[in-house]
């Protein structure tokens, strides 16, 4: 009996250390069960994705918001099952009247949502089958689409730019649009989910398939399209002294204006043909998106992205003249480009150029940003940084942001904070840090705000979904950077990125990835961090001398393994700091022991988290401050 009981007690330390394991959805343990991921972290040996090839023209002529396309997509089944339906989102349905919405609609937000004029399947003229339907729609197929297979879908189309108020995208003004989601699409059909159902309400973001595309906006004359992709024979569209400035700014460090005002005076931009085709190609892509004026200046630049093969990508800032802080964001983007491809995350961009776009969102799209114009310079500097981020998140890995949204917007929100460090120096960017990102979700005790981060984004709303993906996320993230030290945490993150880059990682593959790496199981942490209801409360219980300095005893009131600093005033007058990094709660989440050597006498002592702020700082000093 006394041996069983010894046997039982040590298999339950085993399991309250890093024995422990991670809660798994069944239908993303059944992906595991086939073998196309690994508990170690690598993509499985029967891992497969589908992908498109989409020939997409659309027609532009502004000031009339109705935007008109047509398109080709071939669509190629790699996956091991026989599909018997294809379904598809038509976004532009998010402004229709009665359309599932986590927000309530203005009069300039809504519209007609996107009318199919024609569909054809394998050639064969089709009726849609949900012509009053909204985002999500599904379409039987005639025959079976096989494994090895693919299959070809056309359309017509047509739908009205929201005025003004259209999120995302839509009309920045009367003669300025910016394109997103524009286009009927295949949603993802996946390993672990099938097809990709989940409605858009506007809240949530994206997922999207690598594909290959080529896009071709056709506009009038004086109007410049920008966007996702390599634009073919700039000289079919621009005047001959533009495209060569363009061409310049490909190949140089210097700040390049391609067109200013005087330009767009003169009218001696585009050709002066009635209608310009601009037509853009990209592969191996998730998304395409632009932007359209007749009034916008351009000015570009370029820079070393990759420092081992010397290639180039260029920066473009596109803005209404009037906005004075985009006079600065070529090389606001320079200076964030080069520090996210050699510092954080430290793989180098990967793409041919960023553009940042004056328009009313604050979105990325792959190679284009569409932010808001701010007052305050670090705002806009803030905005552009965390949106050419996502490059990286959702972007060069393929993520599903509808679902699992944290693995994008806490990334981007932490490398957010390591180049502010960088650029606005720690102070400053610790505060604006904690003041945008941390102090809501601490300073809020409402059950919503423990929701945990592994929740399926889809399944949230409002400040729950928020608070996960973007502050709550960062900061485990940075906990997990404390914990392992800077070199082995990149490490971890490098071969994240190299096993899943170009594929759809989920959580899983992320935290076996890193334990994997790390040669630790660090489950104890990614429990408490991102499948606990747990917070950032901890609390001084006592201090004591020990002969050799002192041990000071902290509780975890609530649960998260935080870092935080011992910070002590001596009676002599004299300071110290100890920092304490998420590991002293790996034996006892409950509760750790610090030792604090000195042979000096401790006056005061406050255990401070910095970003990691304390929902109850006020049981964090000893001695206790008396309550009034």
């Amino acid at each position: 009996m006394f041996r069983s009981l010894v046997f039982l007690f040590l298999a339950f330390c085993s399991f309250r250390g890093s024995g422990q394991s991670l809660y798994m959805p069944r239908d993303v343990k059944q992906a595991f069960a086939k073998g196309t991921r690994s508990p170690d972290g690598r993509p499985g040996k029967n891992y497969w994705q589908n992908k498109a090839r989409y020939q997409i023209a659309i027609t532009v002529t502004p000031p009339s918001r109705v935007i008109q396309g047509e398109e080709d997509i071939v669509y190629f089944n790699k996956s091991p099952d026989t599909l018997s339906s294809a379904s598809f989102k038509l976004f532009m349905n998010i402004h229709k009247p009665g359309a599932l919405r986590a927000d309530n609609a203005t009069a300039d937000y809504l519209s007609a949502g996107m009318k199919i004029d024609a569909f054809r399947l394998n050639g064969q003229s089709q009726e849609w089958p949900d012509p009053d339907g909204f985002v999500l729609q599904s379409v039987p197929l005639p025959s079976p689409l096989l494994p090895g297979d693919s299959i070809r879908f056309s359309f017509r189309w047509h739908y009205e730019l929201a005025s003004l108020d259209g999120g995302r995208e839509g009309a920045i003004d009367s003669t300025t649009f910016f394109l997103a989601y524009f286009y009927p699409r295949v949603v993802v059909y996946d390993d672990y989910n099938g097809w990709d159902k989940t409605n858009f309400t506007d809240l949530q973001e994206f997922y999207s398939d690598f594909n290959d595309y080529t896009v071709t906006l056709r506009v009038p004359a004086n109007y410049i399209v920008w966007g996702t992709g390599t634009l073919q024979e700039p000289g079919s569209v621009l005047q001959p002294d533009i495209a060569e400035r363009l061409k310049a700014s490909q190949a140089s460090d210097a700040l390049v204006h391609i067109v200013n005002g005087a330009d767009l005076r003169a009218k001696n931009v585009t050709l002066q043909n009635r209608v310009n085709s601009w037509r853009f190609t990209a592969t191996d892509i998730p998304d395409m998106a632009y932007a359209v004026s007749d009034h916008f200046v351009w000015d570009a630049s370029s820079m070393i992205v990759d420092r081992t093969t010397g290639r180039r990508s260029s920066i473009h800032a596109v803005y209404n003249d009037t906005a004075s802080d985009y006079h600065q964001m070529v090389r606001y983007a320079r200076k964030a480009l080069d520090w996210l491809s050699n510092q954080w995350p430290g793989v180098p961009y990967p793409y041919e150029k960023m553009t940042v776009f004056q328009g009313n969102a604050g979105m990325e799209y792959p190679m284009v940003a569409n932010d808001e114009s701010y007052g305050d310079t670090l705002i806009s500097k803030l905005v552009a940084t965390h949106e050419i981020a996502h490059t990286w998140m959702p972007f060069y890995m393929g993520i599903n942001e509808t679902r699992y949204g944290f693995m994008d917007e806490g990334w981007a929100t932490t490398f957010e904070l390591l180049f502010s460090r960088h650029d606005f120096g720690v102070r400053q960017a610790e505060q604006l840090f904690k003041d945008f990102r941390v102090h809501t979700w601490q300073s809020d005790p409402g059950a919503e705000e423990d929701i945990p981060i592994i929740t399926p984004g889809h399944a949230l709303t409002g400040i729950a979904n928020r608070t996960n993906n973007y502050g709550k996320a960062a900061l485990g993230y940075l906990a997990m950077k404390d914990y392992l030290g800077d070199e082995l945490f990149k490490k971890c993150l490098h071969e994240y990125m190299r096993r899943w880059h170009g594929k759809h990682p989920i959580p899983w593959d992320f935290f076996n990835t890193f334990n994997d790496v790390s040669g630790r199981n660090l489950n104890w942490f990614w429990n408490s961090w991102f499948f606990s209801w747990s917070y950032m409360d901890i609390a001084v219980q006592k201090l004591i001398s020990n002969g050799k300095g002192y041990t000071l005893t902290v509780k975890n009131v609530g649960g998260m393994p935080v870092p935080f600093d011992c910070k002590v005033l001596y009676t002599d007058g004299s300071h110290g700091s100890l920092h304490q990094s998420p590991a002293v709660w790996q034996v006892n989440p409950h509760q750790a022991t610090v030792h604090i050597p000195t042979g000096k006498k401790i006056a005061s002592l406050t255990i401070d988290g910095g970003i990691w702020m304390d929902s109850n700082p006020a049981d964090n000093e000893w001695p206790s401050t008396p309550k009034k």
